[in-house]
């Protein structure tokens, strides 16, 4: 697992900014690239086909809630929405100082998963409700959230900048958003296979399914897990058994380790943004500055 960028400690409007320079968020006309509905259904099987602990979901959550160890403030009230929200739930151990925990997800069986794990294994001092919401039609009151985390959910949404608004309006000046998501390396590997596949299927490669291949199969299988398979709505509806059987002879012929394992990228993009509000620190107005970098560097005796 690669972390490839920690956007730390900067206003959440900056980060907003910055995203809609490269996304047009106006509703009418934004281009739909999932199919959010599908992405519903998957998450529904995810929640009968999932493990009770996933060790790369899990880290990705670790990792998210050591932020929370960062910060001086606690957040009385918190939205969880999206993506991994068990291993949030479970490794979330009173960091943070939360006492109001809100999961929210588009599926209503991961939901119903989330709820009974609750049951069966409760936050002392943290009183967690469930609902059933889109990312990207929230439904929370404006100003009304200290923290807002998403752990492994956000990528899939058609409108990224429209949901992160929708996370500031949310949070109370001062408010904290936490998020992961996966970046375009991830899975290359599997990518590269399918590729090649999908060219030479017709050119004679052999369908017959060796050991290593099926743990390439097994991968596939471990993202219909996590509810991470396709989504894209100009997607192919069926994938032919020689074109999956190729695609994993493809893969352990490129990729395959001499011991027999094969490797896969997830390469995760870590997101932390703070609502603006009076106290924090502000950068001064360019050209306010009293001493040269120039007398600094005579000052500590640095060279021309």
């Amino acid at each position: 697992m690669r972390a490839a960028a920690d956007v730390c400690r900067r206003s959440l409007s900056s980060v907003i900014r910055r995203s809609c320079s490269l996304y047009c968020t106006d509703q009418s006309s934004r281009v739909k690239i999932f199919d959010r509905n599908l992405k519903r259904k998957q998450r529904d099987r995810a929640a009968w086909l999932m493990s009770p602990k996933d060790s790369l979901l899990d880290a990705v959550a670790e990792n998210l809630l050591d932020r929370l160890e960062d910060c001086k403030k606690t957040f009385p009230t918190a939205l969880c929405m999206g993506g991994s929200l068990e291993a949030i739930r479970r490794l979330l151990q009173g960091r943070g100082g939360i006492e109001k925990l809100i999961m929210m997800d588009t599926s209503h069986d991961m939901v119903k998963l989330c709820k009974q794990a609750e049951q069966s294994s409760p936050n002392k001092n943290v009183e967690t409700s469930f609902i059933v919401g889109d990312e990207e039609f929230l439904p929370v009151k404006e100003s009304s959230l200290d923290l807002v985390i998403s752990c492994l959910g956000l990528h899939w949404t058609n409108d990224l900048p429209g949901a992160m608004i929708q996370s500031r309006l949310a949070l109370k000046p001062d408010g904290l958003f936490l998020a992961a998501i996966l970046g375009g390396e991830t899975l290359r590997e599997l990518r590269i296979a399918c590729t090649v596949a999908q060219m030479e299927r017709e050119g004679g490669i052999s369908p017959r399914l060796s050991p290593l291949a099926q743990v390439a199969l097994e991968l596939i299988e471990h993202l219909r897990t996590m509810g991470e398979t396709n989504a894209l709505l100009q997607r192919s509806k069926i994938l032919k058994r020689d074109t999956a059987l190729a695609t994993a002879a493809v893969y352990e012929s490129m990729f395959a380790a001499e011991d027999g394992t094969i490797p896969a990228t997830f390469q995760v993009i870590f997101m932390t943004g703070w609502r603006e509000h009076p106290s924090q620190q502000r950068a001064k107005r360019r050209g306010s500055a009293t001493v040269s970098f120039k007398d600094i560097q005579k000052q500590f005796g640095g060279g021309s």
